[in-house]
């Protein structure tokens, strides 16, 4: 039995992202210098096995993998392979809201109270909207939610997922929050709640509106939810590898705060959606409410996104004369304390960057070091 994550996981803060980019300069990516990145971190960290991507609006622009699949194996890990991306879900499952506000199935104001119907909810939730919870604003906190009581029953619950999705929603809302309300408090309680209400508005599982709203329109062939089986990447403990037929990942539950898994180039797609490479996909409101953090205290998150808007503020002429500045800075980290994903990108300016692995501390250290070495590969003209 694993930990549940209780707080943000904080590449966002730990990268020096101010620092990062400046060598950036647009157009083709150095292959060469990225796969030296990718060589060294990798010697360093020593993960079993580290996969890295260079994003732009069209995709990947440069990927690399090295390592093996299962420690003790000599079965290498490949390009083809899928990751299991953690808390990196949640961009995921607030997009898709995103994808009902376009159709005009939901709103971003949409109160708790109107989109659970059903559920007697405490009247101290009566003004808290879906928004709050994607933004982790609503003073939902995991602590009295997500106790080792609800992990074990969770993972026999033999109820369809939409019914535990929403008796874990009940529960959450029955009392009053636990948490300040209006300030920012990290949770995966919010977007389990979230995805309740999203089987709710369409009457359909997470996962499946997941497939039919995300994985399908933007081609994510590799999609799926838990552990990968079959020819894949084993999550790692301690070092240690773990049967993906065992406890290898979260209660499907937890769906939507961070069970999705995907192959790099996959990810890539969705990445380069957020930044505006999916115009079909979403509206370009949408995308910018979803990239918006809540006014308030920070640190600044919006939906399913750590947001650094200053990042470029104190850059000037180090990105050029008449160049102007690509705006804010998206980026998130995610793990079921097996596996470790992140990723940082640019949106106003096309590029990204990705980091998987499939071991959760040294996957930390090298997913953290070489987004951070990649952002400071030169970038051809």
């Amino acid at each position: 039995m694993f930990t549940i994550r209780r707080a943000l996981l904080g590449g966002f803060a730990a990268l020096p992202l101010g620092s990062a980019f400046p060598a950036l300069a647009g157009g083709r990516v150095d292959a060469a210098a990225a796969e030296a990145v990718l060589d060294a971190v990798f010697a360093e960290a020593a993960p079993p096995a580290l996969a890295a991507g260079i994003v732009t609006r069209d995709g990947l622009g440069w990927a690399g993998v090295r390592g093996v699949r299962r420690a003790g194996s000599d079965e290498a890990a490949t390009l083809d392979d899928r990751w299991h991306l953690g808390s990196n879900t949640k961009a995921m499952t607030a997009a898709v809201f995103g994808r009902l506000v376009d159709q005009g199935r939901a709103r971003w104001a949409m109160p708790v109270t109107e989109a659970l119907p059903g559920l007697t909810i405490h009247p101290a939730w009566t003004g808290t909207t879906l928004d709050d919870l994607m933004h982790h604003r609503a003073g939902l906190l995991d602590g009295p939610l997500l106790d080792q009581a609800w992990l074990i029953a969770a993972y026999g619950d033999p109820r369809p997922l939409p019914e535990q999705r929403a008796a874990f929603a009940a529960r959450a809302l029955a009392m009053p929050p636990s948490g300040p309300v209006g300030a920012f408090a990290y949770g995966n309680a919010n977007y389990i709640v979230l995805g309740a209400a999203i089987e709710a508005l369409t009457g359909a599982a997470w996962e499946a509106v997941m497939a039919t709203e995300l994985f399908a329109p933007l081609g994510l062939a590799s999609a799926g939810f838990g552990a990968p089986r079959g020819e894949a990447p084993w999550g790692h403990r301690g070092g240690v590898a773990v049967d993906p037929e065992g406890f290898a990942d979260n209660p499907r539950a937890l769906g939507p705060a961070g069970t999705a898994h995907m192959s790099l180039a996959d990810y890539a797609r969705f990445i380069a959606a957020m930044m505006g490479g999916g115009p079909d996909w979403l509206s370009e409101a949408t995308r910018r409410h979803l990239l918006t953090p809540a006014a308030g205290d920070p640190p600044a998150y919006a939906a399913g996104w750590a947001i650094d808007g200053a990042a470029w503020s104190s850059m000037g002429a180090s990105v050029g004369a008449g160049t102007a500045g690509p705006g804010p800075i998206i980026t998130h980290d995610g793990s079921n304390s097996m596996w470790y994903a992140t990723v940082l990108a640019a949106p106003e300016r096309g590029l990204g960057f990705i980091a998987l692995s499939n071991d959760g501390a040294a996957g930390q250290q090298a997913c953290t070091a070489v987004v951070e070495r990649l952002a400071e590969v030169r970038v051809g003209a």
